[in-house]
């Protein structure tokens, strides 16, 4: 966790477990070489309690001759303990950067992982979930105290005569963490298991263990199975169903955490609803999960935040100059329009057009419900529609699919190539060569 020379900024909120990191970490600092500064962050919501909480953190950092830095916060309304959360990230990581830290050290104990593992079991998380508190993280932060009791943290404290603010907020019971703390915990030891909390704490080591392994796994998978075009993520149905339930489960989990940023409110029905349209025989579907719009059309499975494609954005149409590179509108492509003899044109039946029977204004714009044309060599005239049908395009491709028009006249469209009287022949003088 930490390395001798490393300035370690250590978060006391003034409770007992923090302030029993602070001085073993304090006698610790010589002998392991360690520079500390006490980082505090003021969550302003016991009044004059949270203020009298800062002032107690201040006089130990006094006495004990050690750097302070501290911060306030004020939360926003709605779920408290998240908004905190969320708060304490963002204090750790501008102390962090402001500082020069290298390390973070947090007072949770062994105690508080039991606690966790216990609360997100009763939620219904997954092996992800059972991991619970990490000793260590990506960002630094680390957790010295992670195999110690709560009572244990205490009795060091009265042994010496170590004082600690009590948060009066920790007893109160409209807390769901409390209640397990307080009355479902102690009853479950009580009754059940006397080694309950170490059960609970060993079962966090089992999951973290379990999902390192998979972390590496998904990362190659999705590296692999996940398109992400940000903001969205794209993935064929048949790879995805071909893999182990496991491996599947997670998979979509990484898909939808791509697309939103996080993973809060995706629970197993979730995962299992993503899963359950990308092995319906059905080819077309549509799901709404927490934050992101899940679309599926033939093989392919689209998932998007919300509201980003609206009948405002959908339409486009361009004036279209010879030669010209044109940036198609809402990410649909760049085409180069070009002039060339018809020997220098690679594949000029489906990509080139008779220059000479182009007389007038050309324009392009996104394929419109109704377009149809008559193709070279085709009889008769096809709706866009059905030739989408055919090739198997999905329904997103669609609205952005560029037709290249000759007036009011469909003249060429991506993939399905020139209208008939249109297209270029070995006899042509000028080819109007279409690269995207």
């Amino acid at each position: 966790m930490l390395a001798p020379g490393q300035h370690v900024g250590v978060a006391v909120s003034g409770g007992a477990d923090s302030v029993c990191l602070l001085h073993v970490l304090t006698a610790l600092a010589g002998d392991w070489g360690l520079r500390l500064t006490i980082i505090h962050l003021n969550h302003c919501l016991r009044g004059a309690e949270s203020g009298e909480d800062a002032r107690f953190v201040q006089e130990l950092a006094q006495n004990l001759q050690l750097a302070f830095h501290g911060a306030a916060a004020m939360l926003p309304p709605g779920n408290v303990e998240q908004e905190g959360r969320e708060a304490r990230v963002r204090f750790f990581a501008s102390a962090k950067a402001e500082l020069g830290l290298d390390r973070i050290a947090l007072g949770h104990t062994a105690s508080d992982q039991a606690e966790t593992v216990l609360f997100r079991f009763l939620r219904g998380s997954g092996a992800a979930g059972l991991a619970a508190i990490r000793p260590t993280t990506g960002d630094g932060r680390v957790r010295p105290l992670i195999e110690i009791g709560r009572d244990d943290v205490e009795g060091f404290l009265t042994e010496r005569g170590l004082a600690w603010r009590e948060d009066g907020t920790n007893r109160d019971l409209t807390f769901a963490r409390n209640r397990i703390r307080h009355q479902l915990l102690p009853a479950l030891t009580r009754d059940w298991n006397p080694a309950l909390p170490a059960t609970l704490a060993n079962t966090a080591e089992w999951a973290r263990g379990e999902e390192d392994y998979w972390q590496t796994e998904i990362d190659r998978l999705a590296g692999i199975v996940l398109q992400p075009i940000p903001p969205r993520v794209l993935f064929d149905v048949n790879t995805l169903c071909a893999l182990p339930v496991a491996a599947s489960r997670r998979l979509v989990r990484r898909a939808v955490e791509m697309v939103r940023g996080d993973l809060r409110g995706i629970d197993f029905c979730h995962a299992e609803a993503l899963r359950a349209l990308a092995a319906a025989p059905d080819g077309h579907g549509r799901i709404q999960l927490p934050g992101v719009d899940v679309f599926r059309s033939f093989e392919w499975i689209r998932m998007s935040p919300p509201g980003l494609e609206t009948q405002a954005n959908r339409d486009w149409e361009l004036l279209v100059l010879v030669p010209g590179t044109l940036l198609l509108p809402f990410g649909a492509g760049t085409m180069r329009l070009e002039l060339k003899p018809v020997e220098s044109v690679y594949n000029y039946k489906v990509n080139g057009l008779d220059w000479d029977r182009l007389a007038g204004s050309l324009g392009l714009r996104n394929w419109r419900p109704g377009d149809q044309y008559t193709r070279e060599g085709h009889a008769g005239t096809d709706k866009l529609k059905h030739l989408f049908q055919e090739a198997r395009v999905p329904l997103w491709e669609r609205r952005k699919w560029p037709v290249l028009i000759h007036e009011g006249a469909i003249v060429w469209s991506r993939l399905f190539g020139p209208a008939a009287g249109y297209a270029a022949s070995e006899h042509t003088r000028l080819v109007l060569e279409i690269r995207e």
